[in-house]
């Protein structure tokens, strides 16, 4: 099983930054995949930024040029720079990280960390 602790999600005003962190501990032998994905309420969960193995990046149109995904390798650690932040980036934000295993990939998520942009 694979631990997921997120970290860094609160409340702050149009135009701040935020940064989001995820720690992944448990047994983890190969990471895939590392990456960000939020649900605002009545809308289904999106891909924000994730981070493949071997270092290409993925980024939501609605966040490039203001979000910045990077990981700590050595810790298991995925961050999240959100800059200029908008009211729609209002959502709960889900660390998502993807584990080799012999039989084939694996899933796993965090419980979510809340981001509000509001005046």
């Amino acid at each position: 099983q694979v631990q997921l602790v997120e970290s860094g999600g609160g409340l702050v005003q149009p135009g701040g930054s935020l940064r989001l962190s995820c720690a992944a501990s448990g047994s983890i032998f190969s990471i895939y995949v590392m990456g960000w994905y939020r649900q605002a309420p009545g809308k289904q969960r999106e891909l924000v930024a994730n981070i493949v193995s071997g270092g290409s990046t993925n980024y939501a149109n609605s966040v490039k040029g203001r979000f910045t995904i990077s990981t700590d390798n050595a810790k298991n650690t995925v961050f999240l720079q959100m800059n200029s932040l908008k009211p729609e980036d209002t959502a709960v934000y889900h660390c998502n990280v993807v584990v080799r295993r012999t039989s084939g990939l694996e899933d796993y998520w965090g419980q979510g960390t809340q981001v509000t942009v509001s005046s």
